[in-house]
């Protein structure tokens, strides 16, 4: 099993030691480290400073929304960033929500998955650089020829030549969503998966690309009482589950569902809407946050990551934030 230190994104500004933790992390053996990005820190940033200070350990973003950037731009950071770390980048993009689509980056939501795969598609033709780049696609044009066009646009093939065909990860939730992310891209970035509950995904991944990857951000602490250390993942859950969407569109809320968990997740929803947080957060099944975490005694850990191996998921992703947090996760998962 891989292991990646995931960052996150920033809050009021940059961690102090973000740099010295992704450090500790590739001394520690982990595999990956992974940036993220909402409406505030980019994703790509963070990973420049990393690569000054790392040799051996992969750059994720984990992930860069769409909608945020053309094809041609997330290609142009990709590859230039990859030039930067010696061929390290793994690129994870995600379509975000409509709340974040349209209220932050001024963009219609519509047809998520026909926009995925177009975005992809150019990505990949990017990289192969094979010809000026011709694409006609419904969501995306090259030359542009639309409403307000020049119509001077000029076929054009990235002047930096890529170092390699840079993997691309989705970050994907509903089974049709996930289905085209297992037969367009190399990896998968799921936002909750059960070791216990394969059936969930088994057959949104059966036409899986060969050698695709999945990795998995779970919580892992150390702790002798079990309902405290899943207390904080309730509390995160609540809002995801509950906030991050409306009532009727939010992803967080229908995956729970299809997880075994589908009253509890409306009221979850419910009491969050209402303004009753901490309900909503208390209402979280401890058996839902518990199985899509790592947490409790040392041999409870080592027993439930067991579980974990006989998955088709390739890379557990924690949120370590400190020197002996990064150690302690290297020892357990990687032995």
């Amino acid at each position: 099993m891989q292991l990646g230190l995931t960052l996150g994104y920033w809050g009021r500004g940059m961690p102090a030691d973000l740099v010295e933790l992704a450090a500790v992390a590739e001394e520690s053996g982990f595999d990956a480290v992974w940036s993220a990005e909402s409406w505030g820190s980019d994703a790509f940033s963070p990973l420049v400073l990393i690569a000054a200070r790392t040799k051996r350990i992969k750059l994720g973003t984990g992930v860069v929304q769409i909608s945020a950037r053309t094809p041609t731009a997330a290609a142009m950071h990709a590859v230039t960033l990859d030039h930067i770390s010696g061929g390290r980048v793994i690129l994870g993009l995600g379509v975000s929500g409509p709340q974040v689509v349209e209220g932050w980056y001024g963009q219609p939501f519509g047809r998520p998955l026909a926009r995925t795969r177009e975005y992809v598609e150019v990505l990949r033709r990017v990289f192969a650089r094979e010809a000026p780049l011709r694409f006609d696609g419904e969501h995306y044009r090259h030359p542009y020829d639309g409403p307000g066009a020049a119509g001077l646009g000029k076929p054009l093939k990235i002047m930096t030549h890529p170092l390699r065909s840079i993997p691309i990860w989705i970050g994907a939730e509903g089974p049709r969503n996930v289905a085209q992310t297992a037969e367009i891209a190399d990896g998968w970035l799921p936002l909750y998966y059960s070791p216990f509950r394969p059936e969930v995904y088994a057959d949104s991944l059966a036409g899986a690309r060969p050698g695709f990857e999945i990795a998995v951000n779970v919580t892992l602490r150390v702790c002798p009482d079990v309902e405290e250390a899943l207390w904080p993942i309730k509390t995160v859950l609540a809002f995801y589950i509950g906030g991050m969407g409306a009532r009727g569109e939010n992803y967080h809320t229908e995956l729970m569902a299809r997880m075994g968990y589908e009253q509890a997740a409306r009221t979850v929803q419910a009491l969050f809407l209402a303004g009753r947080r901490d309900e909503a957060a208390a209402a979280v099944p401890s058996e839902f946050a518990d199985e899509i975490s790592l947490v409790g005694p040392v041999e409870r850990i080592r027993d439930r990551l067991q579980a974990w191996a006989s998955t088709p998921v390739t890379m557990l992703n924690v949120s370590a934030r400190s020197a002996q947090e990064c150690r302690q996760a290297a020892e357990l998962v990687k032995g």
